[in-house]
């Protein structure tokens, strides 16, 4: 397929252009809601992504601690979640992926091993909030090209994180 692209007051024509029947996705980076239920007084719990699991987090857990031990995991990495709320029980921790886990579906993060202390029956629990959906062509390079094959338009990908502008035009 052979298309028209403008490119900085040029155009130029290129083959094998990725297309799709719609306008390419910026996508929607996961967001997942930590809670803790049943009023603990104290204990720890550890959380598990991609089967990798974190070290003890305390019951009463701010924001940063949340996210300082998804950090230490591989699967996760430095700038792989932020986070906000807290401190846990009595207000949730709100995930968010980012960096290179942005933009994309993310699998659930479990608890696991909870040992909490006092309360009435406490429990903790992770719930999707926000279901992440991946960005077309997300890990392209920025000036790759998409064609809508429903009308034709190019756009060009502006951004590490999924950005797409308007180019051209298939001829």
């Amino acid at each position: 397929m052979a298309y028209l692209r403008e490119h900085a007051g040029q155009a130029r024509e290129a083959r094998g252009m990725p297309s799709g029947a719609g306008a390419p996705s910026n996508g929607t980076s996961e967001v997942q809601t930590l809670t803790i239920t049943g009023t603990p007084t104290g204990g720890t719990f550890k959380l598990q992504f991609r089967g990798q699991r974190t070290a003890a987090i305390a019951y009463n857990a701010a924001a940063a601690a949340v996210v300082a031990a998804l950090e230490a995991l591989p699967s996760v990495g430095a700038g792989g979640v932020t986070a906000t709320g807290g401190a846990l029980p009595g207000t949730a921790v709100v995930i968010t992926f980012a960096g290179a886990l942005a933009a994309r579906a993310q699998p659930l993060i479990t608890v696991v091993e909870a040992a909490f202390t006092g309360g009435t029956a406490p429990a903790a629990a992770v719930a999707e909030t926000t279901p992440g959906v991946t960005a077309t062509l997300r890990d392209a390079p920025i000036g790759t090209p998409y064609a809508r094959t429903s009308n034709g338009v190019v756009y060009t990908k502006t951004s590490a994180s999924g950005g797409w502008t308007v180019v051209g035009a298939q001829t």
